[in-house]
């Protein structure tokens, strides 16, 4: 296979596997403008998964499995607005409570209704969200390994998504277009700012919170229906794996954002791509030990003139790194029984362990390096009281 058409495949499965990170960060997104902070995005995600897949194989209809994903996470939005708004609670406890309520719930209903260990049944035909092929789009691999760059571009990449994929980046500038263009969107980033005002002008800060709570919970909806009715043929426990906190990772580091959300997105797509699609990576070990080496080098000079807890956390990355790479050269020459430096030559397979930390110990740089600089609005998490 081609280096040209394998860089294809990883970009098209970037795509794929950042779709439901996109949602669910853009779903913060819209709450968080509002004055929300939501953390309970993982629940919701969760929920609607199992629920999508759970009616789209009882009624052989994966448009009835969204609509059912869209519901049950437009309501557990609900309750948070009502915890959050109506009785001023605490933001973050509420979403946490809705994260541990999805992660139990669904298991135990699956178990209780299908009895196959807290899963659905396989999803087939019209129970999910099958590719569509563009016209003049091939789709036989062999077919495509064949054809010219462009075709290969077309038929790989633009074609063969579902409709979800489409559609999700169709609302990035949908987005953009709603918050920075419409009368809604600006009340909306101003009652996030300002709600004193908002209510000042006589618009209802209320009705405008449970509107971007609510449609936070449609896109963490549509976010859920598409892990287990797209990406997977039905629900497993806890499939989710900690998207919704990823998204939250990625928001911030997009400073609230629609544009540079996509952009984040597709950064943490890129490294559940490679996870999926390369876990039997073998190179040689001077590779794997300077490029830990050069990360940690390049956290190490970012972090010189940063605050004390930036320090603490990107230069204890950046030791972790240094230790993995000692590590791996110094027993790669020991199991050997050659010099270390004829070890560093040695082709050896990259653990798939680490392979699937890349997403988190990329969460941990962008929180620990960008969440100074970013600044959310200023009203968040903070309950609004109206003066009397």
């Amino acid at each position: 296979m081609d280096t040209y058409f394998t860089l294809v495949q990883l970009a098209d499965a970037s795509v794929r596997m950042a779709i439901p990170l996109l949602l669910a960060c853009l779903a913060g997104l819209f709450s968080e403008r509002a004055g929300i902070f939501d953390i309970g995005l993982e629940g919701k995600m969760l929920a609607s998964a199992f629920l999508s897949a759970a009616i789209a194989y009882v009624t052989g209809s994966v448009w009835l499995g969204l609509g059912a994903g869209i519901l049950v996470s437009v309501f557990l939005s609900v309750i948070h607005g009502l915890a959050s708004i109506t009785f001023r609670g605490n933001q973050l406890i509420s979403g946490v409570a809705i994260n541990f309520f999805a992660a139990g719930i669904t298991v135990v209903i699956a178990q209780g209704w299908f009895a196959q260990g807290g899963r659905t049944p396989s999803l087939s035909g019209d129970a999910r969200f099958n590719g569509i092929n563009l016209p003049g789009a091939l789709t036989r691999i062999r077919d495509k390994m064949q054809a010219s760059p462009g075709m290969q571009f077309y038929s790989e990449f633009i074609s063969g998504h579902a409709i979800l994929v489409y559609i999700s980046l169709l609302i990035v500038p949908l987005s953009w277009w709603v918050l920075y263009r419409t009368r809604f969107g600006l009340r909306l980033r101003a009652v996030g700012e300002n709600p004193a005002a908002v209510d000042t002008a006589g618009i209802s800060v209320t009705r405008l919170r449970f509107s971007a709570v609510i449609i936070c919970g449609i896109l963490c909806g549509i976010a859920g229906a598409y892990l287990s009715t797209a990406v997977q043929a039905g629900f497993t426990k806890d499939m989710t794996a900690n998207r919704g906190f990823i998204a939250l990772a990625a928001l911030i580091f997009a400073k609230w954002r629609p544009w540079p959300a996509l952009w984040t997105c597709l950064l943490f797509g890129l490294f559940f791509a490679i996870d999926t699609r390369f876990q039997n990576i073998e190179v040689d070990l001077f590779w794997i030990v300077a490029l830990l080496l050069g990360g940690s080098a390049a956290l190490i000079g970012y972090v010189l003139r940063k605050d004390l807890v930036d320090k603490l956390v990107l230069g204890g990355l950046a030791a972790v790194l240094i230790a993995v790479a000692l590590g791996a050269w110094v027993s790669s020459g020991s199991a050997e029984g050659m010099t270390l430096g004829s070890a560093l030559w040695e082709t050896v397979k990259v653990p798939s362990q680490f392979i699937q930390s890349l997403p988190y110990i990329l969460v941990v740089v962008v929180l620990a390096g960008f969440v100074g600089k970013a600044i959310p609005p200023r009203a968040g998490g903070e309950p609004y009281v109206k003066e009397r």
